[in-house]
């Protein structure tokens, strides 16, 4: 049954003219896939806020029909630009709270993309999932491509739920994921930095809002736990989605020889990371590999090039970086907290 918001099937390709001359055009099936959608300027200098301003229903049926949008050949010439693209995707541009990795603010909003080793694969997420007031939005910018690799692979997170058997789903529907981080000095992401305070009273009082347990171990050991949904629906499609950080939180996640490193040296307790079914049961190992099975086969990705604008919709489109060589400079802003929307999918 097609959801009364659902967008038509894509279309092919269609371009806009001035006076004879094409403009920009609307790919949404191009490199071999539809994910993402891609919108090329045709003319040099064609300045993307404004575009993004007089086109913004297109831009909001193309990211729900393919659940990401690729700008490209726009003047996007660094993070100003950026930041005005963003400014007219919405009028809610977000801080990076409850943070999980480390990033740098390059301006209001806008942010260094994940500050991870190069030669570190970063694995398919729903940006802040974990959360109870995650970004519906989450948009990139490419200021300089890598000489090799340094791809963002994308996966469209309705097909993932759809590979998964019923069964697996269920379970998840009815336990949830629960999220348990260790915040350990020298090992993993400090309290502080996680929640950009320095005072532990601030984190008890996030905690108590967000949903989340807070366990003091010591002055400067900080354990949380939180159970959230592994399948969410759109706020405005309806559509349902695999939505969670069930996989990508696990300690088996890491490298082979990273998790031997931690299951050797400290308590499963006391890892920076582990996910369990909501009421505490071990996610079995099978059930992970089906999981990652699933998101194998839906993921796609294309080569970034200077200026190009990557819009997620982060409920409909898992997101991931390669390994990369050569400089690399990605830039990113998330929009829309879900708080913004009631529950017929309209902002508040």
């Amino acid at each position: 049954m097609t959801h009364p918001h659902a967008a038509p099937r894509p279309g092919p390709a269609v371009r806009r003219r001035s006076g004879g001359r094409s403009l920009f055009s609307v790919s949404e099936e191009w490199n071999g896939a539809t994910l993402p959608a891609l919108v090329r300027a045709d003319v040099p200098g064609l300045d993307l806020a404004a575009w993004i301003t007089a086109h913004r229903s297109t831009v909001d049926e193309l990211a729900h029909r393919a659940a990401a949008v690729l700008f490209r050949g726009f003047d996007v010439p660094g993070a100003a630009a950026f930041q005005s693209a963003m400014n007219a995707l919405s009028p809610h541009v977000l801080d990076y709270g409850e943070r999980s990795s480390p990033r740098s603010e390059v301006t209001a909003g806008v942010y260094t993309s994940t500050e991870h080793p190069a030669d570190q694969h970063i694995q398919l997420h729903n940006e802040q999932s974990y959360t109870d007031n995650w970004p519906v939005r989450i948009v990139f910018c490419c200021e300089l491509a890598a000489t090799s690799g340094g791809r963002t692979p994308l996966a469209d997170s309705r097909k993932v739920l759809a590979r998964l058997r019923p069964e697996t789903v269920a379970r998840f529907e009815e336990l949830g994921v629960a999220y348990v981080r260790n915040y350990l000095p020298g090992i993993s992401l400090s309290w502080q930095e996680a929640f950009q305070t320095e005072r532990r009273a601030d984190v008890d009082a996030y905690c108590a809002r967000a949903g989340i347990t807070a366990e003091w171990v010591n002055d400067t050991h900080l354990r949380t736990r939180q159970v959230r949904p592994a399948v969410r629906s759109h706020p405005v499609t309806g559509e349902r989605t695999w939505f969670n950080h069930a996989v990508f939180f696990h300690v088996t996640s890491l490298p082979e020889e990273v998790t031997r490193g931690l299951l050797g040296s400290l308590p499963l307790e006391d890892l920076p990371y582990h996910t369990y079914y909501g009421d505490g049961t071990p996610i079995e190992d099978r059930t992970l590999a089906e999981v990652r099975a699933a998101l194998a086969a839906e993921t796609r990705s294309f080569a970034w090039q200077p200026g190009d604008v990557l819009l997620v919709e982060n409920m409909l489109s898992a997101h991931a970086r390669e390994p990369f060589e050569g400089p690399r400079r990605i830039l990113t802003a998330m929009a829309d907290p879900i708080s913004d929307f009631d529950t017929n999918g309209r902002t508040a």
